[in-house]
This record gives C-alpha cells, structure tokens and sequence, in this order.
C-alpha cells in the first residue's frame, strides 16, 4: 500500500469537473445579497471563479426549492395522465413552439456585443420613457428590457429591439454607459472598478481593456489588470473544465545491467500511405543495450507478451531483480503482458498520462534510429524493414560509441568489458601524457533534476 498522502502512480484518478455543493451555493448566494457597494459582487465572482449566470441559476433553484419543500407531497402510486389530455397538452406545446419561432428575430437583428462597447445617447433611444434603474436588483419598467433603437447604421424610420440586461443597464448623464466602474471617481488610479462592474464581471481583463480602447479610454495594460487581480486573489479558472489529479513523477535508479528495463513501441512508414511496421524494442537503461526487438505487421499484446518472455529467458532474469519501465500504450499495459510480468515478479512502472519525457531512453533510442542517414523515408517491403533492424541494432550494440556512457559500446558496459576498456584508454593516456581520463558509467537516473532525456 502506498504511504499516506502519496498517490500511487500506477493508480489512475479519473479527472473530475467542479462541484459545488448545496452548503457552497448558499453561503455564496448569502454573500452576494449582502453586497450593497458597487463592485462587490464583481470581485466576490472574481475570487471564487463563478460567473453571474451561476448566482442567478442558484437563486432560481433556491426558490424553486423551497417552494417545493413547502408544497404537501401526495404518497402512492401517480396517477395516469388521460391519453387525450396529453394529446391536447402536446398541440399546445407545438402551438407555442410555432409562435415563439414567429416572434424570435434577434437572427436578423446586429449583435448584441456590437452594443456593448459603444456609448449609446438616450436621445437615440425610442419607446422608453420611463427611467431606466441600473441598481442590481431593480427591474426595467415601461417597455420591459426591450427598447427600440433607431438612427444611423440601423435605418431611417426602422426601430430594432436592444435587450438590456439588469447587470449592464446603467443610466448616466447624457447616455447609457456600458463601462460604469470606469466612470467613477478614481477609476483611472484603480482599475479594479472597472474589472469588477457589472458590465465586465464576467470578461477577461483582455476584453476589458480592448473594449475600452474602444470607448477611448485607457486605464492599464492587461499584465497591470492581472497584477491588481491577483494581489486580491481574483484570479481562477471559471470554465467548466477537468481538473486533471497531480501524478507523481516516475523515478527509477539502475547501479548495473539488468536492473531497469525500458521499452516501447513504434511505427515504421510501410510502402504505401496508411501502411505501417511496428518496432517492438526493450532497452537496458544503464547500458543502453537493446536486449531484445522484434518487428511486426501488426501491434497485439500477445507479440508483446512474446517478446517479453524470450528476452527475459535470454538474460536469464530471476524474480524481483527486474524493473520495466514503459507508456501507457495499449499493448504495453495490457491484461496479457501485465499477468507474465507478475508470474516473472517483474516490477511495473509506467509513465504519467500523456508525458512522453517519463521514458526519455526508449524515445532517445528511436531518435538514434530515424536520424540515420540510411534510414529510408519509407521501406519497400517488410523484409527491407527487417534487414535494416538486422543491421542497425547490431551496429548499435556493438560499434556505436554512445555518449551517454562515457563513449563505450552498449555490448561494452552490458557484458562487464567497461572497466578493462577504460584501463587500456587510460595506459594510452598516460604515455600521452594526458591526465584526461574518461568518465566511467555510473548510476543512470531517469526525470532526476534536468536530466528529463538524454541524446545517444
């Protein structure tokens, strides 16, 4: 069992969306009642990460709540619903459906943002004569929040319906103005009013300070915005979006051969398009030997499986001496191969979802490969594929002096050949009279400090 406080990197935790519980909607619609200045309410959205649509949703479920709560409830079985009362509830249904398509034309009127940032003169105003009250929580009387708009840009005679909301309804000497908080004393020395008005709440400090140019108005940048914002803890992620768990990073220590096995899977562009081989690979990571490979038609985990079970014979692997460490892909952690590590007492190690860098060897091993200057842009046939990884892993584990390991073959420091080979460069040296002396391999780390991947 994992330590207390630890997640368990080969448990994965499904990621969640927010939730707000029945206890959190009340303290917050408690809050916001109680915000009387101008602006509180804009910050207190601000600093929990809600929008104002939310506040009005839980007020309705508030009300539809307790409501319900003191409605009387009717024990027993429900009764039936007359077949012909639901017929004639459903004609009406249609009916109102077909007159709401007649009255719906906000289609063919401009859009509502075209309005939101630019300063509109009463004067232009038609069909509402009486005042309109910005105040949260008052009403808009007369001709409700519809008013009838006319004047240049939106024809001579011709009146378009402007809704206006209770939040961006605002009266102000002289025309109605979509930015209040930018408008009050002090606004040009704070420009937090403006952020938490009611008609910028719920935008981005980059649509407020675009719509404000617009306005000719220039308060700050948009990094000085997010700087105010963030002194008062204003800052949070308001879309509903997963919120992915923290996964621990895999680290993973190999002192010898043998210990720490890494491996994967890649794909070989075949002679036509949509045409692929699939490398199989298993790579010791401290000595960077390919102990095993295999190239196939087709990716299936009983290949993997197979795979897996010849090389672990080959090198005569004994139970609990083993790591092998890989992706999440389907075949590398599938049923099958997950069942043969276990009767092995091969220990199990994956990488974190979606972060390639947790298994740099295997990756920096395919690098080696594809940048060959042999390497083909695509194989003529699946034997030109396999005489090529004949070739190429044999070059590699026996000639390739590899950087990562002091400039030692892989079959050097694999098979216990590293400790003579450096003595015999450093007689060499010493007849040279250099004291230069290579770097014998030692402990290979994987994502330990900067060493997320390394280059062969």
């Amino acid at each position: 069992m994992p330590a207390t406080g630890h997640r368990d990197p080969e448990v994965l935790e499904k990621p969640e969306r927010r939730r707000f519980t029945a206890e959190y909607k009340a303290r917050m619609l408690a809050e916001a009642d109680a915000c009387v200045a101008p602006g509180q309410v804009g910050a207190l959205l601000r600093r929990e990460g809600l929008y104002a649509s939310a506040l009005t949703t839980w007020r309705k479920q508030r009300e539809e709540g307790s409501l319900k709560g003191l409605a009387p409830t009717r024990r027993g079985r429900k009764r039936q619903k007359d077949p012909l009362t639901e017929e004639k509830e459903r004609l009406l249904r249609e009916k109102l459906r077909k007159a709401e398509l007649i009255i719906d034309v906000p289609k063919k009127l401009p859009s509502f943002w075209e309005f939101r940032s630019r300063r509109l003169p009463i004067g232009k105003l038609t069909g509402a004569k009486e005042r309109v009250d910005g105040r949260r929580g008052k009403s808009v009387s007369g001709s409700g929040r519809n008013f009838g708009l006319s004047g240049p840009g939106h024809g001579t005679g011709v009146s378009v319906l402007f809704p206006v909301s209770r939040s961006s309804a605002r009266r102000a000497p002289g025309g109605v103005d979509v930015f209040p908080g930018s408008q009050s004393p002090g606004a040009a020395k704070c420009p937090g009013g403006a952020l938490h008005s009611d008609a910028c709440e719920d935008q981005a400090p980059a649509t407020v300070y675009a719509a404000l140019l617009d306005e000719g108005k220039y308060l700050c940048s948009v990094r000085t915005m997010y700087r105010i914002l963030a002194e008062h803890k204003e800052v949070r992620a308001r879309r509903n979006q997963l919120r992915h768990p923290h996964y621990q990073k895999p680290e993973l220590l190999a002192t010898c051969p043998k210990q720490v096995w890494s491996w994967d899977i890649t794909k070989l562009l075949g002679p036509e398009k949509y045409t692929h081989y699939y490398l199989y690979v298993i790579l010791d990571v401290f000595s960077r030997y390919a102990v095993g490979w295999m190239l196939s038609v087709r990716e299936s985990a009983d290949l993997a499986q197979r795979l897996l079970r010849e090389t672990a014979h080959t090198e005569r692997i004994v139970p609990d001496q083993l790591t092998l460490h890989s992706d999440r892909g389907p075949s590398l952690q599938s049923q099958s191969v997950a069942q043969l590590l276990a009767t092995l007492g091969v220990t199990t190690s994956h990488s974190r979802p979606k972060c390639s860098n947790d298994n740099p060897f295997s990756e920096s091993q395919f690098k080696t490969l594809t940048y060959r200057p042999e390497f083909p842009a695509r194989f003529a046939s699946f034997e030109a594929a396999l005489q090529f990884c004949r070739r190429f892993f044999h070059g590699y584990n026996q000639e390739h002096y590899h950087s990562g390991i002091g400039f030692l073959t892989p079959a050097m420091v694999h098979h216990g050949h590293a400790t003579d080979v450096i003595a015999k460069r450093q007689k060499a040296l010493d007849v040279a009279n250099n004291n230069e002396s290579p770097v014998t391999p030692s402990n290979r780390y994987t994502n330990i400090g900067n060493q997320v991947s390394q280059r062969d």
